[in-house]
């Protein structure tokens, strides 16, 4: 007897939960929007863009290709050095391909929008 009492209390507490959280979304739509602001970090994102591909970034990408040739060496097996060359290379174009992923636009999305629902009227 005393589970189903448990049981009931769990069901009306995941309830309750589950309403103040829609309650909160519907108060604040606002905050439940992603992708919109953020200009107060743009600073940041430039400091961190500039220091991966300045002198700071190329100086980290050698060493990672040091340590990769060194391990290369201790390890007799050129996979190590590939994958500290790979790493510079991933530090160093980390920044351009997050800004390319993030910006992307699909070119004439308009017209495949239509092709998309002629085709799927069967037209």
């Amino acid at each position: 007897m005393t589970h189903n009492h448990e049981t009931n209390f769990n069901k009306t507490a995941v309830f309750a939960f589950a309403l103040v959280a829609a309650v909160a979304f519907a108060i604040v739509p606002d905050s439940a929007l992603a992708g919109t602001g953020g200009a107060s970090f743009d600073p940041v994102w430039t400091d961190l863009k500039e220091w991966m591909q300045g002198t700071l970034g190329r100086i980290i990408a050698a060493a990672i290709v040091i340590v990769g040739i060194i391990a290369g060496v201790a390890r007799q097996s050129l996979m190590a050095f590939a994958i500290g060359l790979f790493g510079g290379f991933g530090l160093y174009y980390t920044p351009d391909v997050l800004e390319n992923i993030v910006t992307a636009t699909i070119a004439h999305a308009d017209k495949a929008n239509t092709a998309v629902m002629m085709i799927s009227n069967g037209l």
